[in-house]
């Protein structure tokens, strides 16, 4: 079912939260977004059931308080927006979207050593084949 599920930006903000605390019931994820914009706890619950019956979460209904999983994984997820967003925005082209990214932000000399690196590797891998 999650296959082509895409989340909103506040399931995105939910899973965010999941990835890097692993499970979490519903209050400590409700903390977790209270801390940059207040959010009602039943509004939360509300959330996690819908994204539990799309297929973005799991629930462990074993003990009183329910223990919510993120089902998809982060990179996934990313990988999904990214696609879309290169498709979208830049017809397809991969080049066309990383130089729009680095020539419109301040990209230090460790990230762009960084990026040099990740090519070359990517470059390696692509002779061996």
């Amino acid at each position: 079912m999650t296959k082509n599920v895409e989340p909103t930006e506040t399931e995105l903000t939910i899973l965010k939260i999941l990835w890097a605390k692993g499970s979490c019931t519903v209050r400590e994820v409700n903390d977790q977004l209270n801390q940059k914009k207040i959010t009602g706890y039943t509004t939360t619950l509300k959330l996690m059931q819908i994204m539990h019956a799309k297929g973005l979460l799991t629930r462990d209904e074993s003990n009183r308080q329910h223990v919510y999983k993120a089902t998809v994984a982060e990179n996934n997820i990313k990988q999904r927006f990214l696609h879309k967003l290169m498709k979208n925005l830049y017809q397809g082209s991969a080049s066309a979207m990383v130089m729009q990214i680095i020539g419109n932000t301040e990209t230090t000399k460790t990230e762009l050593k960084e990026i040099k690196e990740y090519i070359r590797k990517m470059e390696e891998d692509t002779n061996d084949r």
